[in-house]
């Protein structure tokens, strides 16, 4: 099975204009296609030179608990899915040989064993899951300063779910597997070899399982602290994220209508991917993601480390960071709530505008109801490391209603960004660039602008994850003009939504009483 660039030959990847040192954006019909595979769901999105989607397509890959603190993914259902929403767009955009170029963004670190065929050996292990908690709490305890050693090379604080953390728990469990095991991989390796038939991974998930932030690459040091040395060399030598990591095979363009030989972008983790797709590649640049997690952060020049010990720190192309804080659980508090007290909105394409009315009715501060949205299995990494920290609701009584409650929960959710904002000194007024699912809902958004007080800017179109992605594909096959250019032409300027006057006042003893509760729970916060 090949590795990326082990023929020696990465010319006859770089089709469509690249060899001849093309420095405009592709003609006027060109599409660049990107696929953004979410922890449930697949999606997959073509876009044209200026940004705007063509077309897209989803397919479930719902996850597994086959026991308590197991997240898994079946690869075959997986690869499927790919297939499935490729076929569809190569059908939708009629011309196969208008798609100049593939990229992929997925769920982050977890981990994907290969054989020596690049087949996958066992369910593909998600970012959520926890099962190496033991482990991680036993090498604490013999080492007390386990996780600022991580985070003083990483920039990160260690999640469970992370990639060496999980091999080393493989190592211990089921080492007949890793036996067998000659690529150790994240999701969207495994979908790219799919494509391509070559293992290849690329830096900014190198840099975060956990690796060398600095460099952007694995660490040897880390490998040693989790007793992996032996195992360092399953793991590929991460490439640019917008270089070709292979290109389209017979078999795949049989299976999904691609043009054989199609380039295929080695892409990123799906939080660098909506980022950039966000148009948050900009030195300065605050952006924040409402998706099933709930981040913000900011863009630097150079890996930052402050706050220490909170927070995780991603590698972006061009040398930049993404220096940002997190709160585990976002949308999925949502989601939860609403499977809990509101079944009738979780179907029908009018469902968010009827829960929007209906909540519109409930007054700042939700009736008295609080909730704090560490709903994850993980506890949080901001604004304090607790693995142990959960959802709770206060302040119920038996006058209080499901809007209520679904209220409290959109609340909670805003006021723990502005927790996460606070953690990085964004100056007042700079604004926010607001991604995920979550931007969708202009309430939800509004609330986000007048709690935090930062103007939030909603990017134009949908799909950002996969609009990330395409635009790594368009800088593969576009040498002549640069990553920040391309991603400045195809992600446009958005629309702005300002703060309420007189919102803080609005909201102050709402927001008095959250911090009372998060304290209370948290109390080193």
């Amino acid at each position: 099975m090949k590795g990326a660039g082990s023929d020696g030959k990465d010319g006859p990847w770089l089709t469509n204009g690249a060899q001849n040192g093309m420095t405009e954006l592709g003609g006027h019909d060109d599409l660049f296609l990107g696929v953004d595979a979410g922890s449930s769901v697949l999606k997959a999105a073509l876009f044209d030179r200026d940004g705007t989607l063509t077309a897209s397509a989803s397919r479930p890959t719902p996850r597994t608990h086959p026991q308590p603190a197991w997240v898994e993914v079946d690869p075959a259902a997986c690869l499927d899915a790919l297939d499935a929403v490729l076929r569809e767009l190569v059908d939708a955009c009629g011309a196969p040989q208008r798609i100049k170029a593939v990229g992929f963004s997925a769920a982050m670190v977890g981990a994907w064993l290969l054989d020596d065929m690049g087949q996958v050996l066992r369910p593909g292990i998600n970012w959520e899951d926890s099962r190496s908690q033991e482990m991680l709490d036993q090498m604490q305890a013999e080492r007390p300063t386990l996780y600022s050693e991580i985070f003083a090379i990483s920039g990160s604080v260690l999640q469970q779910g992370c990639t060496l953390p999980v091999v080393a728990w493989l190592r211990d469990n089921e080492p007949a597997v890793l036996a067998k095991t000659d690529h150790i991989v994240t999701y969207k390796d495994v979908l790219r070899h799919h494509l391509t038939g070559v293992v290849a991974s690329e830096r900014s998930e190198a840099a975060v399982m956990p690796g060398d932030a600095r460099t952007q690459d694995h660490s040897a040091a880390l490998h040693s602290l989790f007793g992996l040395d032996g195992f360092s060399h399953l793991f590929p030598k991460p490439l640019a994220s917008n270089v070709a990591a292979g290109a389209v095979t017979t078999e795949a363009s049989k299976r999904t209508g691609l043009v054989e030989g199609t380039p295929v972008v080695a892409g990123v983790g799906d939080v660098i991917a909506n980022v950039l797709g966000a148009g948050g590649l900009k030195e300065g640049a605050a952006t924040a993601i409402l998706g099933t997690t709930c981040m913000v952060g900011v863009t630097h020049a150079k890996p930052v480390f402050e706050p220490v010990d909170l927070g995780l720190l991603f590698s972006l192309p061009q040398q930049r960071w993404y220096r940002a804080m997190v709160n585990v659980a976002g949308t999925s508090n949502l989601d939860w709530a609403l499977s809990m007290v509101a079944p009738e909105f979780l179907e029908g394409a009018d469902r968010f505008d009827r829960l929007t009315a209906r909540l519109s009715a409930v007054p700042p501060g939700a009736n008295g109801v609080t909730y704090l949205p560490y709903l994850s299995e993980s506890g949080i990494i901001a604004p304090v490391t607790d693995a142990h920290a959960r959802a709770q609701f206060s302040g119920l009584h038996a006058g209080h209603t499901p809007d209520d409650m679904l209220r409290a929960v959109f609340e909670g959710v805003a006021f723990a960004m502005d927790d996460l904002i606070g953690l990085l000194g964004l100056a007042d007024g700079a604004g926010i660039t607001l991604a995920g699912g979550g931007a969708r809902n202009p309430l939800w958004v509004q609330m986000i602008a007048d709690i935090c007080q930062q103007p939030v800017i909603v990017p134009d179109g949908r799909e950002l994850g996969a609009k990330g992605a395409a635009i790594l594909a368009a800088s593969c096959v576009t040498p002549g003009l640069g990553l920040e250019a391309i991603a400045e032409r195809m992600t446009g300027d958005g629309h702005r939504q300002q703060p309420r006057p007189g919102a803080a006042k609005d909201w102050a003893e709402a927001k008095a009483r959250f911090a009372d509760f998060r304290d209370r729970l948290l109390p080193r916060s």
